[in-house]
């Protein structure tokens, strides 16, 4: 083996420990990026339950409009079996912007699940990467200490 050699295993062994750390860097961002984008989804489904609930108390103030007319139409007045039925509406409408509330909180915390998940999934590329660059860095110093570390002449027995 030439004399050479081991300073090339180093030189490779200490690129490929390079690379590995970039790619960890690379890959932890990919994830901190997809974290990111999953907490603007949340945000996203929290402003479209705003809507959706904006939208229901429209609907629901025109339906209740509609069946106060039909009883005053009818001649009934508002009292009695009249307000029971508005009462109702009434009830049965909090209860939907309830269940619209609640599926919206568990999606929002779904996705914000999915975005903590994705860091940590980052951090664990991070550090695998940094272990398999220890790992070259060691190979490395081990192909020079192999070949220059014996104080009798070098790694070559063979003379």
């Amino acid at each position: 083996m030439g004399a050479a050699t081991p300073f090339i295993v180093a030189g490779t062994s200490l690129i490929q420990a390079k690379n590995a750390t970039e790619i960890g860097k690379f890959n932890q961002k990919v994830f901190d990026r997809n974290a990111v984008v999953l907490e603007q989804e949340a945000e996203r489904i929290k402003q479209k339950t705003a809507y959706d609930i904006a939208q229901f108390d429209r609907k629901f103030a025109t339906l209740q409009s509609s069946v106060k007319t039909r009883i005053l139409k009818s001649g009934a007045e508002l009292s009695g079996t009249a307000l029971k039925i508005l009462r109702s509406n009434a009830e049965e409408a909090e209860i939907q912007r309830n269940v619209i509330d609640y599926n919206s909180k568990v999606e929002q915390a779904r996705k914000i699940e999915e975005a903590n998940f994705a860091r940590i999934k980052g951090t664990m590329a991070r550090s695998r990467s940094r272990m398999q660059a220890l790992g070259y860095i060691a190979s490395a110093g081990t192909s020079l200490l192999t070949n220059f570390g014996n104080p009798y002449g070098g790694g070559n027995t063979n003379a």
